[in-house]
C-alpha cells in the first residue's frame, strides 16, 4: 500500500474527480475524510470507499467558509492526531464557451475568486495541523489556452493557484510539507453527461494530446496516490503532468 495510516482530507469529494481520488486513497490504506457541500453526493462516494474496505468520515463543509474549513481541519487533526494529505477538488463554477469579450465580469471572476479563496483556506487549515512529510495537493495547473475554445476565467484561476502553490512550497518546506499540482488538460469523464458540448470537448482534448487520449479518472487518482505517498517524498514546488501530452512542459 502507498498510503498506510495516512490521514487525508478530500474537499469536493462528492464530485467525479474527488470521488475517484478518495476511493484510490482508501484503497492505498489512507483514512479518508470526505468534505463537501452536498451530503447526498458525499454518501455516494462513501459507499465506493466502503466497498474497497475503507472507513470514510463525512462532513458537510463549504470550502469557501473560513470558519467551517478551520473547524473541520481541527476536528480531523484531533481525531487522527494530525493531517497528512489535503486535496481541494471543488468545482469552480466557471463559465466556458463564451468569448471573453462577450462575458459578464462576474462570470469571468467567479472561478478565480473561488479557486483562490478555497485553496487558500484549505491549504492554510491543513498546514496548521500537518505532520512532517505531509503534502498539500492542487488541481489544474496553468497552460496555454487552447485555440478554438473559450475557457472564460479558468486559466486565470489556475495561474493564480500556481502562484499560491509556489509560495506555500517555499514557506512550508522547512517543516517537511510538500506542495504539488496535478495538471490534466481536461478529464472528459468529469464532464456531466448532459453538458451540451461534452462530445466536442472530449474530442478536442484527445486531438490535442500527443498520445491520442485524455486522462481518465483512474489516471488522475493513481497519480494522486503516488504523489501523496512517501515514494514521492522529494517532489515539491512542482507540477505533475497527467495530460497525455496535451500540456507541454
Amino acid at each position: 500500500m502507498l498510503l498506510p495510516e495516512k490521514t487525508a482530507i478530500v474537499y469536493g469529494a462528492g464530485g467525479a474527480i474527488g470521488g475517484a481520488v478518495a476511493r484510490r486513497f482508501a484503497e492505498e490504506g489512507a483514512h479518508v475524510f470526505l468534505a463537501g457541500r452536498t451530503r447526498a453526493s458525499l454518501e455516494r462516494t462513501a459507499e465506493l470507499v466502503r466497498a474497497c474496505g475503507g472507513t470514510p468520515e463525512i462532513a458537510e463543509v463549504d470550502a469557501l467558509d473560513a470558519d467551517a474549513v478551520d473547524r473541520h481541519a481541527a476536528e480531523v487533526a484531533a481525531h487522527a492526531g494530525g493531517i497528512d494529505i489535503s486535496f481541494n477538488l471543488i468545482s469552480l463554477g466557471d463559465v466556458q464557451g463564451t468569448a471573453m469579450a462577450e462575458m459578464e465580469v462576474d462570470d469571468y471572476l467567479r472561478p478565480v475568486v473561488t479557486a483562490v479563496r478555497s485553496n487558500f483556506l484549505t491549504a492554510r487549515a491543513a498546514a496548521r495541523h500537518m505532520r512532517p512529510g505531509g503534502v498539500i495537493l492542487f488541481f489544474g495547473g496553468e497552460g496555454d489556452p487552447p485555440r478554438g475554445y473559450h475557457l472564460g476565467g479558468l486559466q486565470t484561476a489556475f495561474h493564480a493557484v500556481e502562484a499560491m502553490r509556489r509560495q506555500l512550497a517555499s514557506e512550508l518546506g522547512d517543516r517537511g510539507i510538500r506542495t504539488v499540482t496535478l495538471r490534466t488538460g481536461g478529464v472528459p469523464e468529469s464532464i456531466p453527461a448532459d453538458f451540451e458540448r461534452r462530445d466536442g470537448i472530449e474530442r478536442s482534448i484527445e486531438e490535442a494530446s500527443l498520445l491520442g487520449r485524455a486522462a481518465t479518472l483512474e489516471d488522475v487518482a493513481n497519480v494522486a496516490a503516488f504523489v501523496a505517498s512517501d515514494q514521492a517524498r522529494t517532489m515539491t514546488a512542482a507540477t505533475v503532468n497527467v495530460s497525455a501530452g496535451s500540456l507541454l512542459d
